[in-house]
């Protein structure tokens, strides 16, 4: 009897060891390529932020300055520009 006592430590810390972390409650969406059409706008990367002025954007669009603070929503159909400190467009995605 007192083995068994001596070895329910052991199991209940072997069984704890073996379970797994539950998956997240709400994974966000594995981002597909290119969803928003981001690839027609690459020739923009480089230039000034004015350019977007002299450019059609149909759709949800978002200018993303540095240290802006900016939602976390996905919306694979919006794009971000991300604009550098010398407010060239340094980037562009979908999201």
């Amino acid at each position: 009897m007192r083995k068994m006592f001596a070895l329910a430590p052991i199991m209940f810390l072997a069984a704890c060891e073996a379970a797994s972390p539950p998956p997240p409650a709400n994974p966000m969406p594995a981002p597909a390529e290119d969803t928003c059409n981001a690839s027609a706008y690459s020739n923009l990367i480089g230039q000034d932020v004015t350019a977007l002025e002299r450019v059609m954007l149909l759709g949800q669009v978002r200018v993303i300055r540095p240290g802006q603070a900016v939602t976390m929503d996905y919306r694979p159909n919006r794009i971000n520009f991300n604009v550098g400190e010398g407010n060239r467009i340094t980037s562009i995605h979908c999201s």
